[in-house]
């Protein structure tokens, strides 16, 4: 370690950092992910006093790093000179997600700080819908002339290179900033010196996505053409910015863990570090529902309590009825919610999606009923009741089956996310349908 990194610092807290455990490297050239997953086990003040030891690009690289809770309460605490440097040290996309999570009068402070066109960068980022292409776009991009020959395009790349993101590609545009062609540097490269930038493009099927495009779209042309990055262009076809393959992983990890806790009624974007009163007011109206939701299933029970009276055994094996539709309901619902997720469906493909899984419904059904059959026989020697109950079974599977890939679809056909409670909407039918086939065969074979 450096003597810096040994000696006792000069804080308010009087804290030693040499006796932090920095694995495999100091603090000081730690990955700045390495380095926030450290920053977030410290408390605050001392958080306060890392960041001030450290360079403001180690600091800005840190915190964009940071969990979202924890990079807002140490910026909030943070001297406003110190934090306006710090953004002005991010990436103009990163310093615009991580503004828009502050709160407005820590906005103010900070932009009053920041140089002015630094501040306009971040502002015009703010501009944009946080899903779109233009919320996670950054700016930081080669866009060059193309009247320019390849050896003053590669003089003019090791020029800038400090100030662009990673150029994985070179964006040709005219003297008005319209998108004119892409060109990967690996070309550029292999290219003679004086050819002109316009005669690489050749005939290009340029791809690229409008400012307004939704992030998931994005993120899914990039999957679906092995591309490092894309660019952002307005209506008029001026680059404006490009999405790189780094926000696209954030973008789909962001989307899953979304669609995850929609799929159960908690907040799309709640985390552990969310205010319990925002988890509540999020949580507690899907809950509600559910209890009216299972006022259905209860009040079908209710219609067939006579039933039940007659033949006790019924109310045991109900459950197994509900619990076997709903996991199968369950296991459509993912598979149809991630196919949403990384594709769009048309019309036709969607009825052969819904129909592929009545299939599996119908012949998993099949199976399960056998089974069951064989195992209610032996465990009653009531061949009638086995037979209801493997009936009941197998139609069950098949109604949970079709309404987990139903489901998603109608609630995106209402414009909605297909995922948002659709776990509850999906438990609802199968308990209700479920019982309903059970003990409605039950009345009229059972039963005398």
């Amino acid at each position: 370690m450096t003597e810096n990194n040994t000696k006792k610092s000069a804080n308010s807290s009087g804290y030693d950092y040499s006796e932090i455990k920095w694995p495999s490297a100091s603090r000081d050239n730690m990955h700045p992910a390495d380095a926030a997953d450290h920053l977030e086990n410290l408390t605050l003040e001392e958080q306060v006093d890392v960041i001030r030891t450290k360079s403001v690009e180690d600091a800005a690289e840190s915190i964009a790093e940071m969990e979202t809770a924890d990079r807002v309460r140490l910026l909030t605490q943070l001297p406003p000179d110190l934090a306006a440097d710090i953004f002005a040290e991010m990436s103009p996309d990163d310093a615009a997600d991580v503004f828009e999570e502050l709160s407005e009068p820590v906005r103010g402070v900070i932009l009053a700080k920041i140089d002015r066109e630094d501040a306009a960068e971040i502002t015009d980022l703010l501009q944009f819908d946080p899903d779109s292409a233009g919320g996670v776009m950054n700016t930081e991009i080669l866009a060059l002339d193309e009247n320019m020959s390849a050896a003053q395009t590669i003089n003019l790349i090791r020029d800038r290179v400090e100030e662009s993101e990673i150029p994985y590609y070179v964006y040709v545009v005219d003297r008005y900033r319209h998108l004119k062609g892409v060109l990967s540097l690996r070309d550029l490269m292999r290219s003679p010196a004086r050819t002109v930038l316009r005669e690489l493009l050749k005939e290009q099927n340029l791809i690229y996505v409008s400012f307004d495009e939704d992030k998931e779209d994005v993120a899914r042309l990039i999957g679906r053409y092995n591309f490092l990055a894309l660019p952002v262009v307005d209506h008029e076809q001026r680059i404006l910015g490009m999405v790189t393959v780094d926000d696209v992983i954030d973008i789909i990890q962001d989307e899953a863990s979304e669609d995850m806790q929609s799929m159960v009624g908690a907040g799309a974007d709640e985390t552990v570090d969310s205010p319990w009163t925002y988890s509540l007011k999020v949580r507690l109206p899907w809950l509600i529902l559910n209890v009216l939701n299972s006022a259905i299933s209860a009040y079908v029970v209710h219609f067939f309590e006579g039933t039940i009276a007659q033949m006790a055994v019924l109310a045991v094996l109900m459950p197994i009825v509900a619990n076997q539709a709903g996991n199968t309901g369950q296991q459509s619902l993912a598979v149809m919610i991630r196919q949403l997720a990384v594709e769009r469906f048309d019309r036709r493909k969607v009825w052969m999606a819904v129909g592929r899984e009545a299939k599996i419904g119908l012949v998993n059904g099949l199976i399960i009923g056998i089974f069951v059959y064989i195992g209610v026989v032996l465990w009653t020697k009531n061949i009638a009741l086995a037979g209801v109950m493997a009936c009941a079974l197998g139609a069950d599977m098949v109604i949970g089956a079709v309404a987990g890939a139903s489901i998603p679809l109608v609630l995106k056909e209402l414009g909605r996310d297909p995922a948002q409670a659709s776990s509850i909407f999906l438990t609802t039918l199968t308990d209700s349908l479920g019982f309903f086939t059970f003990l409605g065969l039950s009345a009229l074979y059972l039963i005398n």
